[in-house]
């Protein structure tokens, strides 16, 4: 009877001979291994160079060296000495700034108005004030995409005059730029970098337009802390203004 084809198939594949199988993979991944590490490092660190040369080059462009070297950034206020246009990442309008004369009137204009207490028990960061001073007699929370505190106290000489204003700003609130401001010194408080300066900021009206104001004829010290833009806003001198700053406490309930 003759085999099935099946059954001589298999026994001459059991008697044949298969040469030894090469290390393929082995081989390949050593060619992997030498064809990526060091052309791919020489590939990065030409790269490198490169940037850093074009970087260089634009430093010798007035305009770019100007924009990186004379940006103060302090806080959420972003200050360029140069001449330009202010603007402000937030609606404006064109509500009349208040003058000396007339702040405590446009007082009645701001959106928020409420006490110390109740935003003590909205916001999560501390509200420090000045230990030497009675507490704000008018006191605000503004949304800015961020919670915006200001707080005010009158001159108790001069009733109808603020003697001065603290602004205390949450990170994530509107990013103000002040363009060639009237005045411009940079100072440190707690050791940290400060700018006194002048010129106004953004406030939230009562029927919801945004307006720049300032709400004293002087200057405003801006520093940070903990991610908190402080603004102090007062008549007075750079001493007194980092002494009142460096004086602010939390006061326990």
């Amino acid at each position: 009877m003759t085999e099935p084809i099946e059954i001589r198939l298999q026994a001459l594949a059991r008697e044949f001979k298969y040469p030894a199988t090469p290390p393929v993979a082995n081989l390949v991944m050593d060619r992997l291994r030498v064809s990526t590490s060091r052309p791919r490092n020489r590939q990065f660190a030409w790269a490198l160079v490169v940037v850093i040369a074009l970087l260089a080059g634009l430093m010798f462009v007035p305009p770019v060296r100007a924009a990186v070297l004379d940006f103060i950034q302090i806080g959420i206020v972003r200050i360029f000495p140069e001449n330009s246009t202010p603007t402000i990442q937030a609606p404006l309008t064109a509500t009349p700034a208040p003058t000396p004369e007339s702040s405590l009137p446009f007082l009645e204009a701001l959106a928020g108005e409420t006490t110390l207490e109740e935003v003590q028990a909205i916001v999560d960061f501390p509200i420090p004030l000045p230990p030497e001073l009675d507490a704000p007699e008018r006191v605000y929370l503004q949304d800015a995409n961020g919670w915006m505190v200001i707080l005010v106290w009158r001159d108790p000489q001069q009733p109808n005059q603020i003697e001065m204003s603290l602004h205390i700003i949450e990170a994530g609130s509107w990013t103000i730029e002040k363009y060639q401001p009237a005045a411009l010194e940079e100072t440190t408080v707690h050791d940290q970098r400060a700018v006194w300066t002048s010129g106004p900021y953004p406030l939230i009206l009562s029927n919801g337009n945004i307006e720049f104001a300032s709400l004293i004829e002087g200057h405003v010290l801006i520093w940070e802390e903990k991610q908190i833009t402080y603004r102090l806003e007062i008549d007075s001198t750079l001493e007194d203004a980092v002494r009142i700053a460096e004086s602010l406490q939390v006061q326990n309930p």
